[in-house]
């Protein structure tokens, strides 16, 4: 930045400071650094009061779906799990990403308040705070119109209630809260003159960058983000910009690769769109997306799919519309400033790894989610708000009151409808409920809500639920599973078997098949068929304890005492904290002193 810019009064802004948007002529700053005001302060209460207040039914909730990935893992219970956290992820059962920043956060709650709900979820409305003030902060320094409105909406916009609620998805709060300081620390850094404090800002910036990678891979979007920054600011792109961001492109191109690499080794999936399909896709969930901003009512967590069809006009009119709206914003760059664009391209930027051009495992169910645009629609918001607030200005007193009472009014409805959202969350039953009223196709819904019926014994529901799962899936092997599961807990044994059977034809791994087929054959007494079925098990998956204790206890039935003892106590060395496989050992310890072996 020249010297000028440097040294204007951080008190009273220029008309060309105040618009939404910069031409080479009027790009903005990082404003200077001002005393904490009174003005500020209360600025900072309200968005605390906002983001409390709006997500006070947070506190309240459960954990759900996607939770079971950290609740159910041994790394996060053991004191030895944060070494496999970080270099043994694949212990880390149904994670297909290498996110162990995240799962740190878990592992050391866990050793502070176990797994009661509302310490998790009152950890994610606070990176949600901290987010919220961090972008004030941000887009003050950098004098976009109408900060401290931006940040208000983006703190209880409904859009964010899953990425807030959702305890599974302190993936995209964290990683927000370290996009968000390493921007400020880049912006810090261009504007920085000392010699030592530039390679430190510098070096600062680009470990928050990492850091932010090791909690989703989103992030790897910030270089792209911060080369639009400097082109809105200056009006091109240096060679020096280019040069300084390397590093980052760098990593975060290695990092990104490490990710998808580790996901398909997990999560392999290959849904076999072409490109020009991808493209199709891409445009309309930009729109998508945009329209949810706007318009934030029928929020669905899962979305149906939209049919996918090279031939269909409304498909490629969402890609004209976007390449118009584009080309217009460039065109009148001139007239309206670089604000306008620069705002949308980082909309569309933050979005691109989840816009289906890379195949990843949420698009099995749908094309989009509410939380992949936590960060992203603040590129729009900003524009909108900006260009009001620069509107406004030119407005007589009276009328700039009368604004004023008509964003409180916008507030206080995202406020309520962002209420009304994160209580859904409060069980599993409401939640898939409300999913399946606006998606009945759902099918990861209706097991999920199949699931929530069984902690509470309502079993011929879950079988219901079960079922409909079956026809929107029928070549899903674990909904074949849970069917025949239910109808064992009611007593159906004789029904019990098919679906097991159809499970295993489908995925002769299946674990969840394995094991259900096991008890099956175990409750009808058929022992050697239960010992078969669990050795399969354990080939499948040697470190699970509940196989090797059912391989223990069909052997214990069968009178083999011996080898039941050896099975029980791998079983109890895979998980030393269960109770029931130390009572069975114990047991058949006794029988075998009593025999004096």
């Amino acid at each position: 930045m020249g010297k000028a810019s440097r040294e204007k009064k951080p008190g009273k802004m220029s008309r060309a400071e105040s618009a939404p948007s910069s031409a080479s002529s009027n790009a903005p700053g990082l404003k200077p650094m001002e005393e904490f005001t009174r003005r500020q302060a209360l600025g900072l209460l309200v968005l605390g009061l906002l983001v409390v207040g709006s997500y006070f039914p947070a506190f309240f909730a459960g954990f759900l779906w996607d939770d079971r990935i950290f609740t159910q893992t041994r790394v996060v219970r053991d004191w030895s799990g944060l070494w496999h956290i970080w270099f043994s992820p694949a212990e880390i059962e149904n994670e297909a990403h290498y996110w162990p920043l995240v799962y740190t956060t878990f592992w050391l709650e866990h050793k502070l308040w176990g797994y009661a709900p509302a310490g998790y979820h009152a950890v994610n409305v606070l990176l949600h705070l901290a987010n919220t003030l961090l972008l004030w902060r941000l887009l003050t320094w950098l004098a976009v119109p109408g900060a401290w409105v931006v940040a208000a909406v983006f703190a209880v916009h409904p859009l964010h209630v899953e990425s807030v609620v959702w305890v599974m998805e302190r993936k995209d709060v964290l990683s927000g809260l370290f996009y968000l300081a390493a921007f400020s620390a880049w912006v810090l850094f261009t504007n920085e003159t000392h010699p030592g404090r530039v390679r430190r800002r510098y070096l600062l910036a680009l470990a928050l960058f990492v850091l932010g990678l090791l909690c989703k891979s989103i992030v790897v979007t910030l270089p792209a983000a911060l080369l639009i920054w400097h082109w809105w600011q200056q009006g091109r792109v240096t060679a020096a910009d280019l040069l300084r961001l390397t590093p980052f492109f760098a990593v975060g191109l290695g990092a990104a690769a490490v990710d998808v690499a580790f996901s398909a080794f997990r999560e392999p999936i290959s849904l076999g769109y072409s490109i020009i399909e991808r493209v199709l896709i891409a445009a309309h969930a930009l729109w998508f997306y945009a329209g949810k901003l706007l318009w934030p009512v029928d929020l669905a967590v899962i979305y149906p799919h939209w049919d996918v069809r090279v031939a269909d006009p409304l498909a490629w009119g969402y890609v004209v519309a976007t390449v118009a709206l584009a080309a217009g914003l460039w065109f009148l760059r001139h007239r309206i400033g670089r604000g306008p664009l620069a705002g949308v391209l980082f909309f569309a930027v933050t979005l691109t790894p989840v816009l289906g051009f890379v195949d990843f495992g949420y698009m099995q169910f749908s094309f989009v989610a509410d939380r992949y645009q936590y960060l992203a629609g603040i590129g729009v918001t900003a524009v909108l708000v900006g260009a009001a607030a620069h509107g406004a200005g030119r407005l007589p007193s009276v009328w700039q009151k009368g604004v004023v009472g008509v964003a409180a009014v916008v507030l206080i409805v995202l406020g309520t409808l962002t209420w009304r959202q994160a209580d859904l969350y409060r069980d599993g039953e409401t939640f898939f409920n409300h999913v399946i009223a606006h998606n009945p196709t759902a099918r990861e819904a209706h097991r999920n809500l199949g699931e929530a019926l069984t902690k509470q014994g309502r079993w011929e529901e879950a079988l219901a639920a079960f079922r409909i799962a079956v026809e929107h899936a029928p070549d899903d092997a674990r909904d074949h599973s849970n069917v025949g599961a239910a109808l064992i807990v009611l007593g159906r044994l004789d029904e019990a078997e098919e679906p097991f059977r159809r499970a295993l034809a489908l995925d002769p791994h299946s674990v969840y098949a394995l094991q259900n087929l096991a008890v099956l054959e175990s409750q009808r007494q058929r022992y050697e068929a239960a010992l078969d079925v669990y050795r399969r098990l354990v080939k499948v998956n040697p470190r699970s304890p509940s196989a090797h204790h059912g391989v223990g206890t069909s052997l214990y039935y069968m009178g083999r005492l011996d080898e039941a003892l050896d099975a029980l106590e791998r079983a109890l060395a895979l998980d030393p904290m269960r109770e029931d496989i130390r009572t069975n050992r114990d047991e058949v310890l006794a029988i075998l002193r009593q025999r004096g072996q």
